[in-house]
């Protein structure tokens, strides 16, 4: 006589959802009334789910100013002056998931004067710790692009100090 145990280990797999927005299924997958209550039914996880937790976790590091590129930066500054506009924790953010491995891609804006090696390697630790401790996956890499560095004196950009006219 053979009896059948759930699967131990994580069953990945994309499932087709809304157009445009991936979902990553993580499942032990077996029904049944006998079966252990962690193993009963399926968990799926949305490709956006972890953009914000990379996002999230990135923005987190000191020294990281905002992240994006110029565009993005743009759009998103006009957005979070709009009345009832959120901050989008996904901006720069990009991920490609797999089975049981996804892949992370982000653009930041660094502080002047911070050592960027050490804020792209503090950046690269908290997002690989954030993903994998929430989310289950894997993470094979994250690259890191630095697009910009913000100067302490373009805190006062767009405010008019001499006005020519009275």
């Amino acid at each position: 006589m053979t009896t059948q145990t759930a699967p131990t280990s994580k069953d990945v797999s994309v499932a087709q959802g809304s157009p445009g927005a991936q979902t990553t299924a993580l499942s032990g997958g077996v029904t049944g009334v006998g079966q252990p209550a962690p193993d009963r039914g399926r968990t799926s996880i949305a490709d956006v789910v972890v953009v914000k937790v990379a996002g999230i976790a990135a923005r987190e590091i000191p020294g990281v100013y905002d992240m994006g590129g110029g565009l993005s930066r743009t759009i998103g500054a006009v957005r979070d002056r709009v009345p009832g506009g959120r901050p989008n924790v996904g901006r720069g953010v990009k991920v490609e998931v797999g089975e049981r491995q996804t892949a992370i891609d982000l653009d930041l804006v660094v502080e002047y004067g911070v050592p960027i090696t050490d804020v792209a390697r503090d950046v690269r630790e908290n997002v690989i710790s954030a993903v994998e401790r929430i989310t289950g996956l894997d993470v094979v890499e994250v690259n890191v692009t630095v697009n910009d560095v913000h100067l302490p004196e373009e805190d006062g950009e767009g405010q008019v100090t001499d006005s020519r006219v009275e």
